[in-house]
């Protein structure tokens, strides 16, 4: 039996959710598939993928543009194949204390997609991440990075585990 190839496309601004993105596919590579991690703005085409896990960062409730942009590319496609999304964007421990739902656009493109699951990770502003915003938020003890590698993995070990179930 051939190995699936399974895509993680990202919409990352400053590189928070590009890491996410990068942990999901080396758990993935882990567990046997061969798993191509691009961002999103690259992605014309997911013919050569069996399946397709697709992120943005949230910014004002909004998803990056870059992975809505693919969502829509790729509708017809991504349609056809199991997919899963993520989200990653509260600057806080809220995402590992609850279940974060989906905002408004995410889960349009879930109905639209088909999506088997999302999932919201927290984000991370540190002293590294350029922009006014992110400098104010530090200053008065707001950022920090809440991204749970051991939670990502999990998620990333769990999609491994409905691939190997699915036919």
């Amino acid at each position: 039996m051939d190995t699936k190839r399974v895509l993680v496309a990202y919409g990352s601004k400053h590189g928070a959710t590009a890491g996410i993105a990068e942990e999901i596919g080396a758990t993935l590579r882990a567990d046997g598939y061969d798993a191509a991690v691009l961002p999103a703005r690259d992605v014309k085409d997911v013919e050569d993928y069996d399946a397709v896990v697709l992120g943005g960062s949230l910014y004002a409730n909004r998803w990056h543009h870059s992975a809505r942009r693919c969502a829509r590319r790729n509708v017809e496609a991504l349609g056809g194949r199991p997919v899963w999304l993520f989200s990653s964007g509260p600057v806080d421990s809220s995402a590992e204390q609850h279940d974060v739902p989906p905002v408004r656009g995410v889960a349009r493109q879930m109905e639209r997609l088909h999506a088997r699951e999302h999932i919201t990770f927290g984000g991370s502003i540190t002293a590294s991440t350029p922009g006014w915003v992110a400098r104010y938020l530090v200053r008065h003890g707001e950022g920090g990075d809440f991204r749970n590698p051991e939670r990502i993995q999990a998620w990333a070990h769990h999609i491994g585990a409905e691939l190997a179930a699915s036919p």
